[in-house]
Protein backbone atom coordinates (compact mmCIF):
# COMPACT_ATOMS: atom_id res chain seq x y z
CA UNK A 1 0.00 0.00 0.00
CA UNK A 2 1.54 3.34 -1.09
CA UNK A 3 -1.04 5.68 0.40
CA UNK A 4 0.29 8.80 2.09
CA UNK A 5 0.88 8.40 5.84
CA UNK A 6 1.21 11.05 8.57
CA UNK A 7 4.97 10.37 8.49
CA UNK A 8 4.97 11.19 4.76
CA UNK A 9 3.20 14.47 5.45
CA UNK A 10 5.70 15.39 8.16
CA UNK A 11 8.55 14.55 5.78
CA UNK A 12 7.10 16.98 3.23
CA UNK A 13 6.96 19.72 5.85
CA UNK A 14 10.51 18.89 6.98
CA UNK A 15 11.69 19.48 3.41
CA UNK A 16 10.04 22.90 3.49
CA UNK A 17 11.96 23.62 6.68
CA UNK A 18 15.24 22.34 5.24
CA UNK A 19 14.86 24.70 2.27
CA UNK A 20 14.19 27.63 4.61
CA UNK A 21 10.68 28.13 3.23
CA UNK A 22 9.05 28.09 6.69
CA UNK A 23 11.36 30.77 8.12
CA UNK A 24 11.35 33.25 5.25
CA UNK A 25 7.86 34.60 6.07
CA UNK A 26 9.28 35.71 9.44
CA UNK A 27 11.77 37.96 7.61
CA UNK A 28 9.17 39.23 5.19
CA UNK A 29 6.73 40.00 8.00
CA UNK A 30 3.97 38.20 6.13
CA UNK A 31 1.72 35.32 7.03
CA UNK A 32 2.56 32.06 5.35
CA UNK A 33 0.27 31.37 2.44
CA UNK A 34 -1.65 28.09 2.81
CA UNK A 35 0.28 25.18 1.32
CA UNK A 36 -1.18 22.05 -0.14
CA UNK A 37 0.69 18.87 0.70
CA UNK A 38 0.92 15.95 -1.66
CA UNK A 39 -1.61 13.25 -0.82
CA UNK A 40 -1.79 9.83 -2.45
CA UNK A 41 -4.96 7.98 -1.50
CA UNK A 42 -6.83 4.87 -2.58
CA UNK A 43 -8.07 4.50 -6.11
CA UNK A 44 -11.73 3.99 -6.88
CA UNK A 45 -11.15 0.26 -7.12
CA UNK A 46 -9.33 0.20 -3.78
CA UNK A 47 -12.15 2.15 -2.13
CA UNK A 48 -14.56 -0.58 -3.10
CA UNK A 49 -12.35 -3.61 -2.63
CA UNK A 50 -10.33 -2.64 0.49
CA UNK A 51 -12.72 -0.53 2.47
CA UNK A 52 -11.48 -1.78 5.85
CA UNK A 53 -7.91 -0.76 4.96
CA UNK A 54 -9.22 2.59 3.80
CA UNK A 55 -10.95 3.21 7.14
CA UNK A 56 -7.72 2.46 9.03
CA UNK A 57 -5.82 4.84 6.73
CA UNK A 58 -8.41 7.58 7.26
CA UNK A 59 -8.28 7.12 11.03
CA UNK A 60 -4.47 7.45 11.01
CA UNK A 61 -4.67 10.72 9.09
CA UNK A 62 -7.33 12.15 11.40
CA UNK A 63 -5.44 11.13 14.52
CA UNK A 64 -2.47 13.19 13.41
CA UNK A 65 -4.67 16.11 12.44
CA UNK A 66 -6.77 18.71 14.20
CA UNK A 67 -8.95 16.08 15.84
CA UNK A 68 -6.05 15.26 18.18
CA UNK A 69 -6.21 18.76 19.65
CA UNK A 70 -2.95 20.01 18.07
CA UNK A 71 -3.05 22.37 15.08
CA UNK A 72 -1.31 20.50 12.26
CA UNK A 73 -3.06 20.11 8.94
CA UNK A 74 -6.51 20.42 7.44
CA UNK A 75 -8.07 17.50 5.57
CA UNK A 76 -10.45 18.19 2.70
CA UNK A 77 -12.86 15.33 2.05
CA UNK A 78 -14.59 14.20 -1.11
CA UNK A 79 -17.64 12.01 -1.31
CA UNK A 80 -17.68 8.54 -2.80
CA UNK A 81 -20.39 5.93 -2.93
CA UNK A 82 -19.88 2.33 -1.79
CA UNK A 83 -22.04 -0.33 -3.35
CA UNK A 84 -22.99 -1.70 0.08
CA UNK A 85 -22.31 1.13 2.56
CA UNK A 86 -23.64 3.97 0.44
CA UNK A 87 -22.26 7.51 0.50
CA UNK A 88 -18.98 8.09 2.38
CA UNK A 89 -16.27 10.75 2.52
CA UNK A 90 -12.55 10.13 1.96
CA UNK A 91 -9.55 12.48 2.32
CA UNK A 92 -8.83 14.21 -0.99
CA UNK A 93 -6.53 17.11 -0.04
CA UNK A 94 -4.27 18.06 2.89
CA UNK A 95 -3.46 21.71 3.63
CA UNK A 96 -1.18 23.62 5.97
CA UNK A 97 -3.18 26.76 6.74
CA UNK A 98 -0.70 28.57 9.01
CA UNK A 99 2.98 28.67 9.84
CA UNK A 100 2.10 27.58 13.36
CA UNK A 101 0.49 24.42 11.97
CA UNK A 102 3.59 23.61 9.94
CA UNK A 103 6.00 24.21 12.83
CA UNK A 104 3.91 22.15 15.23
CA UNK A 105 3.83 19.24 12.80
CA UNK A 106 7.65 18.91 12.86
CA UNK A 107 8.35 20.31 16.34
CA UNK A 108 10.23 23.44 15.23
CA UNK A 109 8.35 26.07 17.26
CA UNK A 110 11.32 26.92 19.51
CA UNK A 111 13.73 27.20 16.60
CA UNK A 112 11.31 29.49 14.77
CA UNK A 113 10.95 31.64 17.88
CA UNK A 114 14.73 32.01 18.09
CA UNK A 115 14.88 32.97 14.45
CA UNK A 116 12.12 35.54 14.91
CA UNK A 117 14.14 37.11 17.72
CA UNK A 118 17.18 37.17 15.47
CA UNK A 119 15.17 38.91 12.74
CA UNK A 120 13.91 41.52 15.20
CA UNK A 121 17.42 42.18 16.51
CA UNK A 122 18.77 42.54 12.96
CA UNK A 123 15.92 44.85 11.99
CA UNK A 124 16.87 47.12 14.87
CA UNK A 125 20.67 46.95 14.46
CA UNK A 126 21.44 46.29 10.77
CA UNK A 127 18.32 46.26 8.58
CA UNK A 128 20.51 46.09 5.48
CA UNK A 129 21.27 42.48 6.43
CA UNK A 130 17.66 41.28 6.36
CA UNK A 131 18.03 40.06 2.76
CA UNK A 132 20.83 37.77 3.95
CA UNK A 133 18.54 36.30 6.63
CA UNK A 134 15.89 35.71 4.00
CA UNK A 135 18.39 34.02 1.70
CA UNK A 136 20.09 31.87 4.36
CA UNK A 137 17.65 31.42 7.26
CA UNK A 138 18.98 28.06 8.46
CA UNK A 139 22.58 29.29 8.30
CA UNK A 140 21.55 32.29 10.37
CA UNK A 141 19.77 30.06 12.88
CA UNK A 142 22.95 28.02 13.29
CA UNK A 143 24.78 31.29 14.09
CA UNK A 144 22.21 32.57 16.56
CA UNK A 145 24.67 32.66 19.49
CA UNK A 146 27.36 34.42 17.47
CA UNK A 147 24.98 36.78 15.66
CA UNK A 148 25.23 39.79 18.01
CA UNK A 149 29.02 39.69 17.77
CA UNK A 150 28.90 39.37 13.98
CA UNK A 151 26.71 42.45 13.79
CA UNK A 152 29.07 44.22 16.16
CA UNK A 153 31.93 43.59 13.71
CA UNK A 154 29.79 44.93 10.85
CA UNK A 155 28.90 48.05 12.84
CA UNK A 156 32.54 48.62 13.80
CA UNK A 157 33.65 48.52 10.18
CA UNK A 158 30.90 50.93 9.20
CA UNK A 159 32.41 53.41 11.67
CA UNK A 160 36.03 52.47 10.80
CA UNK A 161 36.08 51.68 7.05
CA UNK A 162 39.35 50.22 5.75
CA UNK A 163 40.98 50.60 9.18
CA UNK A 164 44.55 49.68 8.21
CA UNK A 165 45.14 47.64 11.37
CA UNK A 166 45.53 43.93 12.12
CA UNK A 167 42.48 41.89 13.10
CA UNK A 168 44.12 41.45 16.51
CA UNK A 169 43.68 45.18 17.12
CA UNK A 170 39.89 45.26 16.72
CA UNK A 171 38.65 46.17 20.20
CA UNK A 172 35.15 44.73 20.66
CA UNK A 173 33.72 42.91 23.67
CA UNK A 174 33.65 39.16 23.02
CA UNK A 175 35.33 39.53 19.64
CA UNK A 176 38.91 38.47 19.03
CA UNK A 177 40.91 37.77 15.88
CA UNK A 178 40.11 34.06 16.00
CA UNK A 179 36.39 34.83 16.03
CA UNK A 180 36.72 37.05 12.96
CA UNK A 181 38.97 34.59 11.15
CA UNK A 182 36.66 31.64 11.82
CA UNK A 183 33.66 33.59 10.47
CA UNK A 184 35.32 35.20 7.45
CA UNK A 185 32.89 33.53 5.04
CA UNK A 186 29.69 34.84 6.57
CA UNK A 187 31.26 38.18 7.49
CA UNK A 188 32.25 38.71 3.86
CA UNK A 189 28.64 38.25 2.77
CA UNK A 190 27.36 40.57 5.51
CA UNK A 191 29.97 43.25 4.94
CA UNK A 192 29.32 43.28 1.21
CA UNK A 193 25.71 44.17 2.00
CA UNK A 194 26.38 46.69 4.76
CA UNK A 195 29.48 48.62 3.65
CA UNK A 196 29.70 51.30 0.97
CA UNK A 197 31.42 50.30 -2.26
CA UNK A 198 34.47 52.47 -1.57
CA UNK A 199 35.13 50.49 1.63
CA UNK A 200 35.50 47.22 -0.31
CA UNK A 201 38.30 46.15 -2.62
CA UNK A 202 36.24 44.17 -5.12
CA UNK A 203 39.37 42.74 -6.72
CA UNK A 204 40.26 40.81 -3.55
CA UNK A 205 38.03 37.77 -3.22
CA UNK A 206 38.12 34.51 -1.30
CA UNK A 207 38.78 33.80 2.36
CA UNK A 208 42.53 34.23 1.99
CA UNK A 209 42.01 37.83 0.83
CA UNK A 210 39.54 38.84 3.55
CA UNK A 211 41.90 41.38 5.13
CA UNK A 212 42.80 42.95 1.80
CA UNK A 213 39.14 43.18 0.75
CA UNK A 214 38.08 45.16 3.83
CA UNK A 215 41.23 47.15 4.48
CA UNK A 216 42.93 45.28 7.31
CA UNK A 217 46.65 44.71 7.49
CA UNK A 218 47.51 41.16 6.54
CA UNK A 219 50.34 38.90 7.57
CA UNK A 220 53.25 39.90 5.31
CA UNK A 221 54.14 37.39 2.61
CA UNK A 222 57.69 36.13 3.05
CA UNK A 223 60.16 34.78 0.53
CA UNK A 224 62.90 32.37 1.55
CA UNK A 225 66.10 32.00 -0.44
CA UNK A 226 69.66 30.69 -0.12
CA UNK A 227 72.75 32.24 -1.64
CA UNK A 228 74.72 29.45 -3.35
CA UNK A 229 77.89 31.44 -4.08
CA UNK A 230 80.20 31.59 -1.02
CA UNK A 231 81.63 34.86 -2.31
CA UNK A 232 78.23 36.57 -2.11
CA UNK A 233 76.88 37.19 1.38
CA UNK A 234 74.07 39.31 2.79
CA UNK A 235 74.59 38.07 6.34
CA UNK A 236 77.82 38.27 8.38
CA UNK A 237 80.64 35.85 7.56
CA UNK A 238 80.14 32.40 9.01
CA UNK A 239 76.35 32.57 8.89
CA UNK A 240 74.34 30.25 6.71
CA UNK A 241 72.96 32.41 3.90
CA UNK A 242 69.42 30.99 4.32
CA UNK A 243 67.37 34.18 4.38
CA UNK A 244 63.67 34.97 4.72
CA UNK A 245 62.39 38.45 3.96
CA UNK A 246 59.05 40.09 3.29
CA UNK A 247 57.82 40.40 -0.26
CA UNK A 248 58.42 44.15 -0.19
CA UNK A 249 62.01 43.70 1.02
CA UNK A 250 62.71 41.03 -1.60
CA UNK A 251 61.57 43.35 -4.38
CA UNK A 252 64.19 45.91 -3.32
CA UNK A 253 67.15 43.55 -2.91
CA UNK A 254 68.65 43.25 -6.43
CA UNK A 255 70.96 40.40 -5.35
CA UNK A 256 74.19 40.28 -7.45
CA UNK A 257 73.65 36.84 -8.99
CA UNK A 258 73.29 35.67 -12.61
CA UNK A 259 71.05 32.66 -12.03
CA UNK A 260 68.02 31.96 -9.86
CA UNK A 261 66.70 28.47 -9.17
CA UNK A 262 63.26 27.71 -7.75
CA UNK A 263 62.38 24.38 -6.14
CA UNK A 264 59.20 23.22 -4.42
CA UNK A 265 60.80 20.78 -1.99
CA UNK A 266 62.34 22.15 1.21
CA UNK A 267 64.96 19.41 1.52
CA UNK A 268 66.05 20.05 -2.08
CA UNK A 269 66.19 23.76 -1.24
CA UNK A 270 68.40 23.10 1.80
CA UNK A 271 70.67 20.58 0.01
CA UNK A 272 71.06 22.54 -3.22
CA UNK A 273 74.83 22.51 -3.89
CA UNK A 274 77.08 25.59 -4.05
CA UNK A 275 77.08 27.29 -7.44
CA UNK A 276 78.84 30.46 -8.57
CA UNK A 277 76.65 33.51 -9.14
CA UNK A 278 73.45 31.73 -8.09
CA UNK A 279 70.73 31.58 -5.48
CA UNK A 280 67.80 29.20 -4.90
CA UNK A 281 64.28 30.16 -3.84
CA UNK A 282 61.99 27.90 -1.84
CA UNK A 283 58.81 28.01 -3.96
CA UNK A 284 55.22 27.86 -2.81
CA UNK A 285 53.34 25.89 -5.44
CA UNK A 286 50.77 27.88 -7.40
CA UNK A 287 51.69 31.24 -5.85
CA UNK A 288 54.43 32.82 -7.90
CA UNK A 289 52.68 36.16 -8.19
CA UNK A 290 54.52 36.97 -4.95
CA UNK A 291 57.74 37.10 -6.99
CA UNK A 292 56.43 39.05 -9.96
CA UNK A 293 57.05 42.47 -8.40
CA UNK A 294 60.81 41.85 -8.05
CA UNK A 295 61.98 43.61 -11.21
CA UNK A 296 65.56 42.47 -10.78
CA UNK A 297 64.45 38.83 -11.22
CA UNK A 298 63.30 39.60 -14.75
CA UNK A 299 66.91 40.28 -15.76
CA UNK A 300 68.27 36.96 -14.40
CA UNK A 301 68.44 33.49 -15.86
CA UNK A 302 65.81 31.46 -14.02
CA UNK A 303 65.32 27.72 -13.62
CA UNK A 304 62.33 25.89 -12.17
CA UNK A 305 62.76 22.41 -10.66
CA UNK A 306 59.47 20.67 -9.97
CA UNK A 307 58.04 17.18 -9.96
CA UNK A 308 57.89 15.39 -13.29
CA UNK A 309 54.11 15.08 -13.42
CA UNK A 310 51.26 17.06 -14.91
CA UNK A 311 51.02 19.37 -11.89
CA UNK A 312 54.74 20.11 -12.03
CA UNK A 313 54.38 21.22 -15.64
CA UNK A 314 51.25 23.23 -14.76
CA UNK A 315 53.26 25.15 -12.14
CA UNK A 316 56.02 25.74 -14.67
CA UNK A 317 53.43 27.02 -17.16
CA UNK A 318 52.01 29.39 -14.56
CA UNK A 319 55.46 30.66 -13.54
CA UNK A 320 56.19 31.57 -17.16
CA UNK A 321 53.16 33.87 -17.15
CA UNK A 322 55.23 36.17 -14.90
CA UNK A 323 58.75 35.12 -15.98
CA UNK A 324 58.80 34.01 -19.63
CA UNK A 325 62.55 33.33 -19.46
CA UNK A 326 62.22 30.46 -16.94
CA UNK A 327 63.81 27.18 -18.02
CA UNK A 328 62.89 23.81 -16.57
CA UNK A 329 65.49 21.87 -14.62
CA UNK A 330 65.49 18.05 -14.37
CA UNK A 331 61.99 17.89 -15.86
CA UNK A 332 62.92 15.98 -19.01
CA UNK A 333 62.29 12.48 -20.31
CA UNK A 334 65.91 11.36 -19.86
CA UNK A 335 65.70 12.14 -16.13
CA UNK A 336 62.34 10.39 -15.88
CA UNK A 337 63.52 7.19 -17.58
CA UNK A 338 66.79 7.13 -15.61
CA UNK A 339 64.79 6.99 -12.36
CA UNK A 340 62.16 4.39 -13.24
CA UNK A 341 62.74 2.61 -9.93
CA UNK A 342 61.57 5.77 -8.14
CA UNK A 343 58.35 6.31 -10.07
CA UNK A 344 55.22 7.08 -8.07
CA UNK A 345 51.58 7.79 -8.83
CA UNK A 346 49.81 11.10 -9.44
CA UNK A 347 46.19 10.72 -8.22
CA UNK A 348 44.49 13.60 -10.09
CA UNK A 349 46.42 14.71 -13.18
CA UNK A 350 45.97 18.06 -14.90
CA UNK A 351 44.01 17.63 -18.14
CA UNK A 352 43.98 21.13 -19.62
CA UNK A 353 46.44 22.32 -22.24
CA UNK A 354 49.52 24.27 -21.08
CA UNK A 355 50.42 26.81 -23.79
CA UNK A 356 53.68 28.08 -22.25
CA UNK A 357 55.62 24.81 -22.40
CA UNK A 358 58.47 24.24 -24.85
CA UNK A 359 58.11 21.63 -27.59
CA UNK A 360 60.01 19.03 -25.54
CA UNK A 361 58.16 19.85 -22.31
CA UNK A 362 54.79 19.66 -24.01
CA UNK A 363 55.63 16.28 -25.55
CA UNK A 364 56.46 14.85 -22.11
CA UNK A 365 53.44 16.51 -20.54
CA UNK A 366 51.18 14.92 -23.16
CA UNK A 367 52.72 11.50 -22.49
CA UNK A 368 52.01 11.90 -18.77
CA UNK A 369 48.53 13.34 -19.24
CA UNK A 370 47.56 10.64 -21.74
CA UNK A 371 49.05 7.83 -19.62
CA UNK A 372 51.26 6.62 -22.47
CA UNK A 373 54.09 5.47 -20.20
CA UNK A 374 52.02 4.34 -17.23
CA UNK A 375 48.73 5.36 -15.65
CA UNK A 376 49.16 8.35 -13.30
CA UNK A 377 52.96 8.39 -13.59
CA UNK A 378 54.96 10.88 -11.58
CA UNK A 379 58.55 11.32 -10.44
CA UNK A 380 58.87 13.54 -7.38
CA UNK A 381 61.83 15.90 -7.43
CA UNK A 382 63.28 14.62 -4.13
CA UNK A 383 63.60 11.12 -5.64
CA UNK A 384 66.10 12.23 -8.26
CA UNK A 385 69.66 11.19 -7.48
CA UNK A 386 71.81 13.96 -5.98
CA UNK A 387 74.69 13.06 -8.27
CA UNK A 388 72.34 13.50 -11.25
CA UNK A 389 71.55 17.02 -9.97
CA UNK A 390 75.21 17.91 -9.52
CA UNK A 391 76.15 16.74 -13.02
CA UNK A 392 73.26 18.71 -14.51
CA UNK A 393 74.28 21.88 -12.69
CA UNK A 394 77.93 21.42 -13.67
CA UNK A 395 76.88 21.23 -17.32
CA UNK A 396 75.19 24.63 -17.23
CA UNK A 397 77.12 27.30 -19.09
CA UNK A 398 78.16 30.31 -16.97
CA UNK A 399 75.77 32.60 -18.85
CA UNK A 400 73.06 30.03 -19.41
CA UNK A 401 69.77 31.72 -20.20
CA UNK A 402 69.04 31.25 -23.87
CA UNK A 403 65.64 32.12 -25.25
CA UNK A 404 63.04 29.39 -24.92
CA UNK A 405 61.41 27.67 -27.86
CA UNK A 406 57.77 27.93 -26.77
CA UNK A 407 55.07 27.23 -29.31
CA UNK A 408 52.25 29.69 -29.75
CA UNK A 409 48.94 28.46 -28.38
CA UNK A 410 46.90 26.99 -31.21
Amino acid sequence: MSWTTPADLRAQVQKLWDKGDLLRPLVQGEAMAPRRLRLVGPTSAELSERFDDVRVWMADLRQAGPASGAPRYRIVLREFRHRVLGANAVPDEVWLDTLEDALALIGKQKDAKRFASLVQFTCEQQPALLPWLEKRPLHALALVDAWPRLLAVVSWLQVHPRPGIYLRQVDLAGVDSKFIESHRGVLSELLDLALPLDAIDAGASGLSHFCHRYGFKDKPLRIRFRLLDPSIALLPDGCEQDIGVTQAAFERLDVPVRRVFITENEVNFLAFPPLAGSLVIFGAGYGFEVLAGARWLHTRSMFYWGDIDTHGFAILDQLRASFPQVQSLLMDKATLLAHAAQWGEEPQPVLRDLPRLTVEERALFDELRDNRLRVGLRLEQERIGFDWLQKTLAALAPGDGAALDIEDEK
